[in-house]
C-alpha cells in the first residue's frame, strides 16, 4: 500500500540538479494525497521562474509513478506560500552553509 511517507521517502531520491539536494530536503514538497493508487503531489520551486522547472516535476512524477502501487501520479506547481530559505532541512542547510541556530 501506497502511503504518504513511502512517497516521501521515495522522493528523496529527486534531486534539483542547480544544487544537489533532494526536493524533500529543500523543502519543495508541500504536500502528498495518497488515494489508493492515485497520488497528487503539490509542491513548488525556489523560484517561479526556475528554467529546471519542467525537469524537476517530471523527476517527482515520474518517481512517483514507479512506486509499487501506483496506478497515476500528479504534479501540481504551487507558488503559494512563497518558498523561502526557512523551508530547508537542517542537512540543507549545513550543505548550504546557512548558520544552524543551536
Amino acid at each position: 500500500m501506497v502511503t504518504k511517507e513511502s512517497v516521501m521517502k521515495a522522493l528523496e531520491g529527486c534531486i534539483d540538479p542547480e544544487l544537489g539536494i533532494n526536493v524533500v530536503d529543500m523543502g519543495l514538497i508541500y504536500d502528498v494525497d495518497v488515494k489508493k493508487d492515485s497520488v497528487h503531489v503539490k509542491m513548488t520551486l525556489t523560484n517561479p521562474g526556475c528554467p529546471m522547472a519542467g525537469m524537476i516535476a517530471r523527476d517527482v512524477e515520474e518517481t512517483v509513478k514507479g512506486l509499487d502501487g501506483v496506478k497515476s501520479a500528479d504534479v501540481e506547481l504551487v507558488w503559494e506560500p512563497r518558498w523561502t530559505p526557512e523551508r530547508l532541512s537542517e542537512k540543507a542547510k549545513r550543505i548550504l552553509g546557512y548558520k544552524i541556530k543551536e
